[in-house]
């Protein structure tokens, strides 16, 4: 299953009041696990930063002059999203951004139940608890660390790790599930079982001569009793 975690930095809260988005990062999941694909794009959004948005993300009027406008990039986005889940914290606030500036532009808009929204699963999960990224990256022990500023495709990559622990944590199983799910897939003629491809050389010894030499004469020590022996 390929999902895409997405985030989106814009010049305020409603595209109803002329406030665009400048910024798009999002991260690939095949089966919950990174693909290490990601999309990020910079959006010149074609009016003044006010100061309020400009103190959260740090994206200044200079910075976007040159970026291109969402007219120029918006079908390279829909192609990279395709038809995955989209996960997204606060996912109606991203949704309607995205999609009025897709609807702007003549390009078709993301239906709604196409996106996961990871700030709901939070809040079922733990009531009463906050549940913004960062409480989250607390809660699961997440590194935010270098998040001075909101920037699209660092928090998206934060969130992918928040979203992998609040269905479950990285646990084996989830592994074992992706590899049969993706089997299932590759029956169906969808997709291809991925395998290991064989090694060109096999691995060198990491015993040493001196090591072996000694493990040799402790043996040997023992007597022909010895377990080693009987495994030749």
């Amino acid at each position: 299953m390929r999902e895409i975690v997405l985030d989106t930095e814009t010049t305020g809260f409603e595209p109803s009041e002329g406030h665009r988005i400048v910024e798009i990062g999002a991260v690939e999941l095949w089966n919950h696990l990174p693909t290490g694909k990601t999309y990020h794009q910079y959006i010149n959004p074609e009016r003044a930063m006010p100061k309020e948005a400009f103190e959260v993300h740090g994206l200044g009027d200079d910075f976007l002059r040159d970026k291109p406008v969402f007219s120029a990039i918006g079908q390279a986005f829909l192609d990279f999203v395709g038809d995955a889940r989209l996960v997204i914290h606060n996912a109606a606030f991203d949704m309607k951004f995205l999609n009025a500036e897709l609807g702007w532009v003549g390009l078709p808009q993301l239906p709604r139940d196409q996106a996961l929204d990871t700030l709901a699963i939070a809040r079922k999960k733990f009531p009463g608890s906050p549940a913004t990224l960062d409480a989250l990256c607390r809660r699961f022990g997440v590194d935010n660390s270098s998040r001075e500023k909101h920037g699209a495709l660092l928090d998206s990559e934060i969130l992918a790790e928040v979203y992998l622990e609040l269905i479950g944590g990285r646990q084996p199983d989830l592994v074992l599930g992706a590899r049969q799910d993706r089997s299932a897939s590759a029956d169906a003629g969808s997709d291809r079982v991925w395998r290991p491809r064989p090694r060109l050389a096999p691995l060198p010894p990491r015993l040493t001569e001196e090591e072996a030499t000694a493990h040799a004469e402790f043996v040997a020590a023992m007597g022909d009793g010895a377990v080693w022996k009987s495994m030749d």
